[in-house]
């Protein structure tokens, strides 16, 4: 894959975190998914634009659940943690593809220990904190790389696992080597929920690092826990 050659955007707008809270606020829904280019040129990656946008929504709205899919920021740990102690509720960084077809498949900024380290240092710096991570498949990736992956990801903390199917955008993209089927998808859900042990796997031809059917699951489990931390409380403090 050409990857094209670097430009400088223009810098963010300053009043976009508040302007986007507002806006959402106003929807009515229980979970949202933020997400943005990539912003290098930025110091921080832009990980400050992320966690204004996140503490207006939740002094907005703080029964909404938030997911951040996020940049690696340059592999920058206190970039990583500010957002993660930002109070949003699911922490996403994509791995995109198993090890050996990183630098094929993805910018050459980026890396396979990478983004395992902008995940585990997520989970370091909010403990507790469910994170979150995706790949494409149909790139060329044996089935020992994807149990690798899936392994690797669980040892960085990683709750929530989720595979699609890569397809090719344009002629100028990477060809796709191959289509799985739905019932590969089904034993990779299965690989990954009973034997790898995360939380949750959304394994399919159509999934992508984001979608209704997966959010859903995840507003309903970040729910559910939140309801029995609370319950716990109150029963230690009433001990």
């Amino acid at each position: 894959m050409e990857w094209p050659a670097a430009s400088t955007p223009p810098p963010p707008d300053p009043d976009e975190p508040e302007n986007t809270a507002k806006a959402i606020a106003e929807w009515g829904v229980g979970y949202i998914v933020l997400t943005s280019v990539d912003r290098d040129d930025i110091e921080d990656g832009g990980s400050e634009h992320f966690a204004r946008t996140v503490r207006t929504l939740k002094a907005l709205r703080p029964d909404i659940l938030c997911e951040c899919l996020v940049p690696d920021f340059r592999g920058d740990a206190a970039a990583v943690s500010h957002l993660a102690r930002s109070g949003l509720d699911v922490f996403a960084h994509n791995v995109e593809t198993v090890e050996r077809l990183q630098k094929r498949v993805r910018d050459p900024r980026a890396g396979y220990e990478q983004s395992l380290n902008v995940l585990r240092e997520a989970k370091v710096a909010k403990p507790g904190l469910t994170t979150k991570t995706s790949v494409m498949l149909g790139l060329g990736e044996t089935d020992e790389e994807i149990e690798r992956v899936m392994r690797d990801c669980k040892d960085a903390g990683v709750d929530i696992f989720t595979l699609g199917q890569y397809l090719r955008p344009t002629e100028k993209h990477l060809p796709v080597k191959a289509y799985v089927t739905p019932e590969k998808f089904e034993t990779w859900k299965k690989y990954g929920e009973e034997v790898v042990g995360f939380r949750y796997v959304a394994s399919g031809p159509l999934v992508r690092s984001s979608y209704k059917a997966g959010e859903f699951f995840i507003e309903s489990m970040l729910r559910e826990d939140a309801k029995r931390e609370n319950e716990d409380f109150k029963t230690s403090q009433a001990a």
